[in-house]
């Protein structure tokens, strides 16, 4: 790929982005729907022709990955080229889209490494790092993250469900403690206190911290949408320092000498909370024309009579969700995951999971195939002494779950007619999503905050238009599947 050919070709697009697991993509879409701004999320890295042919319209476009399941060798491999790809695009910011939970760990997508190859690629004065998004209760306060769970807010630390993550627990709530253990790249800290005043004095501050603290990798204190905004802002006029952007031109030029050169548009690391933010400050400086909440998007999908539920999620909010679509009348059908890791039984074992979910659609109910129900469930323990006993490691879960569940989801969806389903698991859903043959996903529905009802391109006519909601396993109410069903909230 010639980066002037695509430069020439997209330099008008506002932003591209990286998501590190499936579901997190979509929450960008979301965040740019919202506004107004038509997204494109590929499962692989879209070429230029493809780009100018079929959607040359687009505001903004991403990239679905599965940075998070990845150790630090392999995501040398694989996203190094894939940030060279993203700098030819040409965009004015480059967003490594990572969960709003923050969970990582040195040898499981590393954050860390991500912001290692990242500072190589892209260069500049410092990598923001973004992890608050008050819209789905994520918040950073003195560098310090939070969460919501079942209407409470807990440090990231003391989370019921992320202090307990099966394959990222986080142990530790200042997000710059947390990065050390990943990186060698200095943290520094822009805290609430420091955003306070009007712009112009925030900025002065700013550029004050960069200049003697030089830090490599800045976080943003994130507790509201002023905040959000402020942040957005300070964003778009670092994004004005990159080469050839068309961002605005207030920007300071103050900067540190041993910087790296910037090349092809500000990189930053962060949840959604980067694309409200920076939604925000497009509204402010005159960019969106109008778009976005001021005339809200069309926000309904439609309903349809059956919904098929994929979950490889662990977590307790997925949990209830089952159990209440269980009470309403689904068939739930468990997934008997330990046996998917034995080659003399994974055949065998799809087959008859196939078998029972047809009849159950047949019959006209919607149905649930579900690996877990919740973090204490024996599978989880039974899976990983499969997984020894066959030598792999923990870490694999996901890929050979993921990829069984999506092989049979495609099966069901072309022999049942299906034309809506869910999958649920942000470790897994990546794997599932690349075996159903679609290669993009563009939002039609915002529905929750963080689960969208997104539209599927396909070159399978019999795959092309179906409709997703990609969950991650804290998000949603406990009557999610039934919205996505339904296509609205009741």
């Amino acid at each position: 790929m010639k980066r002037t050919e695509m430069g020439k070709q997209s330099r008008k697009r506002l932003l591209c982005y990286y998501g590190d697991d499936f579901t997190g993509s979509t929450d960008v879409l979301e965040a740019l729907f919202r506004a107004g701004l038509r997204t494109i999320l590929f499962l692989e890295p879209p070429e230029p022709d493809m780009l100018e042919r079929r959607f040359h319209d687009a505001d903004c476009f991403g990239v679905a990955g599965v940075g998070r399941s990845l150790s630090p060798e392999e995501m040398e491999r694989d996203l190094r080229p894939l940030f060279e790809t993203l700098r030819a695009a040409g965009s004015a910011v480059v967003h490594y889209k990572v969960c709003s939970t923050f969970d990582s760990s040195p040898r499981v997508g590393s954050i860390g490494k991500a912001a290692e190859i990242g500072r190589d690629v892209f260069g500049g004065r410092y990598i923001p790092v973004i992890a608050g998004v008050p819209y789905l209760k994520r918040y950073t306060l003195f560098g310090h993250h939070f969460a919501g769970a079942g209407g409470e807010v807990y440090r990231i630390d003391r989370h019921p469900t992320m202090s307990q993550h099966p394959v990222t627990p986080m142990k530790e709530s200042d997000l710059r403690l947390h990065l050390a253990e990943q990186t060698e790249l200095r943290s520094g800290l822009f805290d609430m206190t420091a955003q306070q005043g009007d712009l112009a004095e925030v900025r002065e501050r700013l550029g004050r911290l960069v200049e003697t603290e030089r830090p490599e990798l800045l976080l943003f204190d994130v507790l509201d949408d002023l905040h959000l905004e402020t942040v957005g802002r300070l964003l778009w006029e670092e994004a004005s320092r990159m080469p050839d952007t068309e961002a605005s031109e207030t920007g300071s030029t103050q900067g540190t000498e041993t910087a790296p050169e910037p090349d092809g548009g500000l990189f930053v690391i962060g949840s959604s909370g980067v694309e409200y933010a920076l939604t925000m400050a497009w509204r402010a400086v005159g960019r969106l024309n109008g778009r976005g909440d001021e005339t809200p998007p069309k926000d309904e999908a439609g309903e349809v009579s059956q919904l098929l539920v994929v979950s490889g999620s662990c977590s307790p909010v997925t949990e209830r969700q089952l159990q209440q679509a269980i009470e309403a009348g689904y068939a739930g059908i468990r997934v008997p995951a330990a046996l998917l890791v034995q080659a003399d039984r994974a055949e065998q074992v799809c087959a008859a999971l196939k078998r029972e979910a047809l009849e159950q659609l047949a019959a006209g109910r919607s149905v649930l195939l579900y690996s877990a129900a919740g973090p204490q469930d024996s599978s989880i323990g039974e899976l990983r002494e499969q997984l020894a006993k066959h030598g792999r490691s923990s870490d694999e879960s996901s890929r050979m779950l993921g990829s069984a569940l999506g092989v049979l989801a495609r099966e069901l969806v072309r022999e049942a007619g299906l034309t809506r389903i869910v999958i649920a698991g942000g470790d897994t859903s990546g794997y599932v999503t690349r075996e159903l043959g679609i290669y993009a996903l563009e939002c039609v529905s915002t529905l929750e905050p963080g689960g969208p009802i997104c539209r599927a391109h396909s070159t399978d006519p019999g795959l092309d238009g179906l409709e997703l909601a990609l969950k991650g396993g804290q998000v949603g109410s406990d009557s999610f599947f039934e919205h996505v069903r339904l296509g609205r909230v009741r």
